[in-house]
């Protein structure tokens, strides 16, 4: 095949999986605001109640200025009769009342359904955001969560808020004023409608074109946003490598692309906009010359014709706001579009759904429940990372998983706690797979602590309350009392009541995972999962958390990922991990005495001290 043909060949698969793109896109949307609306429709139905009554009052007036014309005005020239002029004044009066009531409750109408639809896309969002993976964030950037979260709503409210009201009375206007000219006067009303051909190409050009551009924005202005949170979250990183004007270099060119993208959509209206205007003043010009032609024949009374040409005025003013509302308009689809898409992303660990109770743990004192991973088979992607794992953990045993960067610890602690499924097999606690498990349920049975002991801003108490909400103070203090962490806290210039500061920076590395570990001792797992997590403190601090660590661990099933082998000492067993498969296991001073990998790896930290 010559390379033309190929190319053609591509453009046609591209043409198709755009077109197919873009119609799931429709669908996802359309779905989404179906949803939104159900718990609206009977405010949906009265609002579009108000909207139809609401035009067709504005349409009565200039009707009835043709009326008073042709009807209104002769029996007073000839007769004096004042009356049938009144009469359609008072109808005029009343007609524009009823438009001025009717818009008033439907901008009311809406708007309140705006906010109701707005508050309601926010939560649902946010709260679809906390349920999501974590292998879902690990792909998605935290700077497009906060543009989905913030510039996208508010692309949608603003569309309630500045233009959806007019929108939607032009689209009608437009339907009654072309019903209402052909009824009137069919002639005249298909002269006015030949001008709707160069129209409609028009506005099929402008809405294509503003889609594209619109959709371009939103991109950039999300790109936008990823690099400032991006370059701001990693502040120290930036500036300890000077790459400041890195950093700047790219947000110019980012800032451009959306500026660029903004310039293109002010463009496309400043087309759009004077030639409804141009196409607008031509109709106004035909009509008028052959309606003129046709009142001086008789066919057509003045009133007729003048009650045209305000027609044609309501026909195209409602374009010239379209024009200017259509930038809200395709801000807004196009925000809603990727909403859209966010909320149809499946969690990858569904709630079951025919949930299974765990059996009741028969030694308080000791609420250890048993692991058991049976043929678990799991990768990321292309990369296989556990290939046939089996384990078991007794109830109340502490397991230590040891090993080179890459043997797959950490996948084996984010399948434990249920951050990924397995591709197959199961990992079952206490005979229960973990997929059958309310996921309430299993957070509270499976703790997960990992290096980072992330601390939220607010204080001392409130950050350990997270692991018991509603916990009284004498609960926070007993559980900070009981990891050894007390002491530390009193002596904080307000105690309990201190403020942590973002992100615990106030704090310690070693007073940060104290109160983390202070935390799940409050919340009282029946599992205990430590992925590295004291891998970040020094010696002396290191020896403090270990002593609040004995503490959580008693009775407790617990895995303990680690490279610093002084955390191993604590374990009642050891696995060394290789490519995804356990080559030792057994207690630790017994590898200590052999020649294995655990000897080897206990020998090169030793060495590493000296």
């Amino acid at each position: 095949m010559s390379e033309q043909t190929w190319a053609g060949i591509a453009a046609e698969d591209v043409e198709v999986v755009t077109a197919s793109l873009s119609a799931l896109l429709r669908r996802r949307v359309r779905r989404l605001l179906a949803d939104l609306l159900r718990p609206y429709h009977r405010t949906a139905m009265v609002v579009a109640l108000l909207i139809v009554l609401a035009n067709v009052a504005a349409l009565a007036g200039p009707w009835l200025v043709g009326v008073g014309i042709d009807q209104g005005i002769p029996p007073l020239m000839h007769h004096g009769d004042l009356a049938p002029l009144l009469l359609i004044v008072a109808a005029f009066f009343v007609s524009i009342g009823i438009q001025a009531v009717c818009t008033r409750s439907f901008i009311v109408g809406i708007t309140t359904l705006g906010e109701g639809l707005v508050l309601e896309l926010r939560q649902r969002l946010f709260m679809h955001f906390q349920r999501l993976p974590v292998a879902f964030h690990e792909r998605y950037t935290s700077g497009r969560v906060i543009s989905r979260q913030t510039s996208d709503i508010d692309s949608i409210s603003e569309l309630f808020a500045e233009g959806l009201d007019s929108l939607v009375s032009a689209v009608l206007s437009l339907l009654l004023v072309g019903v209402g000219m052909l009824v009137l006067d069919p002639p005249l009303g298909l002269v006015v409608l030949t001008g709707f051909l160069p129209l409609a190409v028009l506005t099929l050009w402008f809405r294509r074109e503003s889609a594209k551009a619109y959709r371009r924005g939103r991109e950039s202005i999300a790109a936008v946003i990823i690099h400032f949170v991006e370059t701001f979250g990693g502040i120290r990183a930036v500036q300890a490598f000077r790459r400041e004007p890195r950093n700047e270099e790219i947000f110019s060119g980012l800032n451009g692309a959306y500026a660029s993208a903004s310039l293109r959509s002010s463009r496309l209206i400043a087309v759009y906009s004077p030639s409804i205007t141009l196409i607008g003043n031509v109709a106004t010009g035909v009509v008028l010359l052959y309606g003129g032609f046709q009142v001086l024949d008789g066919t057509v009374q003045l009133g007729v014709l003048a009650t045209f040409l305000l027609f044609l005025q309501r026909f195209f003013d409602p374009l010239q706001e379209l024009s200017q509302f259509y930038n809200s308009f395709q801000s807004a689809a196009a925000a809603l579009e990727k909403i859209a898409g966010v909320l149809d992303e499946a969690p990858a660990v569904p709630e079951p759904a025919r949930p299974v109770e765990l059996p009741e743990v028969r030694d308080a004192a000791r609420p250890g429940r048993e692991i058991r991973c049976e043929q678990v088979r799991f990768g990321y992607r292309d990369n296989l990372v556990l290939p046939d794992f089996n384990l078991v953990i007794p109830a109340g045993q502490t397991v230590a998983l040891v090993g080179q960067t890459g043997a797959g610890k950490t996948t084996v602690a984010r399948l434990l706690a249920r951050f990924y499924d397995p591709g197959s097999g199961a990992v079952l606690l206490d005979g229960v797979d973990l997929r059958d498990l309310p996921d309430a349920r299993l957070r509270q049975e499976v703790v997960l602590v990992t290096q980072e002991n992330f601390l939220l801003s607010g204080t001392v108490a409130d950050n350990i309350a997270l692991g018991k909400p509603g916990a009284s103070q004498a609960q926070i203090e007993a559980a900070a009392t009981a990891i050894g962490a007390h002491p530390f806290i009193e002596s904080l210039p307000h105690g309990y009541r201190s403020e942590v500061g973002k992100h615990g920076g106030r704090l310690s590395a070693g007073q940060r995972q104290l109160i983390s570990f202070a935390r799940v001792f409050l919340a009282g797992p029946a599992v205990l999962i430590l992925d590295e997590a004291t891998s970040l403190l020094d010696i002396p601090s290191e020896r403090a958390v270990q002593s609040g660590l004995r503490t959580i661990l008693a009775g407790r099933t617990a895995v303990i990922i680690a490279h610093r082998l002084s955390t191993v000492a604590i374990a009642d067993r050891v696995l060394v991990l290789r490519e995804g498969r356990i080559i030792e296991d057994g207690p630790p001073q017994t590898l200590l005495t052999g020649d294995g990998e655990f000897a080897a790896l206990h020998a090169s930290w030793r060495s590493s001290l000296a």
